[in-house]
């Protein structure tokens, strides 16, 4: 008989499996995360809630390679990138293949146009002027505000510069995206049209997408909610 392919659940792009990460050692030592176990699927919008110190950054900079885990194994996109340590040695070609960062503060560079925020991120990846422009115009136009791709960042509104800053994280198609607080800076339109976009990457591009946040208004636009508190990740607390 032959197996229904549709009905297989996809693998997830995400998968820990207890995962700690300590800093420094003996009386001085602080357990950031403490055997975190999560996976997190194409086309999945999940919220990570948390008071301030509860080890919300530090799990998003695990999962983005940036920090390196205590022990625990880590799997993106079907890849272990970590056992016990680093199966990559180049970790920027990973972040580059696989990872996008929305951060609360936009950090687009004030002396590059909006275009050029985008296509810097192409050139490090390797593309050619015209491709790389090509591309961040794309980006522009898809997140709706190709209009604004020659103007510089003091000129745009919040909602606009967050926007530029999406399509910079998108610029390599990554299929995990991970966003720090993305729409504490915005009000409560503005912030569900940035959630709205997120939602739309995740589906057009079988995304997985984490964020971490504070704000209660954008808490109905999650699949999933997680808890963390002193380094443990509770079960969703929210969501089907």
């Amino acid at each position: 008989m032959t197996k229904d392919k549709t009905s297989e659940k996809p693998s997830p792009l995400v998968s820990l499996g207890k995962i700690s990460k300590h800093f420094g050692e003996g009386e001085t030592r602080v357990d950031a995360l403490r055997n975190v176990t999560l996976d997190i699927y194409p086309e999945q919008v999940i919220g990570l809630l948390g008071p301030s110190g509860s080890g919300k950054s530090t799990l998003l900079n695990v999962i983005g390679c940036i920090l390196e885990p205590s022990s625990g194994r880590m799997v993106l996109d079907g890849e272990t990138v970590y056992d016990g340590h680093w199966l990559r040695s180049d970790l920027r070609s990973l972040r580059l293949e696989k990872i996008g960062f929305i951060f609360q503060a936009h950090n687009l560079m004030p002396f590059l146009s909006c275009i050029d925020n985008v296509a810097v991120v192409l050139h490090l990846a390797g593309y050619n002027q015209q491709a790389a422009q090509k591309r961040a115009r794309e980006l522009l136009d898809y997140l709706e505000v190709g209009n604004r791709a020659e103007a510089y960042p003091a000129s745009l509104s919040g909602g606009e510069a967050q926007r530029v800053a999406i399509a910079r994280a998108l610029a390599n198609k990554p299929r995990i995206v991970l966003a720090d607080e993305p729409t504490a800076a915005l009000d409560s339109e503005r912030a569900g049209i940035v959630m709205d976009l997120l939602r739309k990457v995740a589906i057009d591009q079988q995304a997985a997408i984490a964020v971490v946040t504070h704000d209660e208004k954008i808490y109905d636009r999650f699949d999933h909610i997680f808890n963390l508190r002193d380094g443990v990740l509770d079960k969703a607390i929210a969501g089907p």
